[in-house]
């Protein structure tokens, strides 16, 4: 979880400068972007999605733990699945 709350700020960091400042605020999503910026802004969140994509590594055995209790919970299958799928990077070997 911590991971995902990394990943917001990392990018509401890159945003932060196109915020509209006359009309409203980042938090609503209010962004005024020069077209000519639109290329770089990309590239920027981009990598920084990269960068923490590349320090997960292999998940610990108590975030496993963690999203599989949370996960039994969910009454089908696909569910189950699909919130696994969320949590972690799944490799088909």
């Amino acid at each position: 979880m911590a991971e995902n709350r990394s990943a917001t700020e990392r990018i509401l960091h890159v945003l932060r400068p196109y915020a509209s400042n006359w009309n409203g605020t980042l938090g609503r999503g209010d962004l005024v972007i020069p077209q000519r910026e639109i290329p770089r802004l990309i590239h920027e969140i981009l990598d920084s999605v990269h960068e923490l994509g590349e320090r997960r590594g292999e998940a610990s055995e108590m975030d496993v733990f963690q999203v599989l209790n949370e996960a039994r919970r969910l009454l089908s299958l696909q569910d189950q699945v699909q919130r696994l799928r969320g949590a972690f990077l799944i490799i088909q070997r």
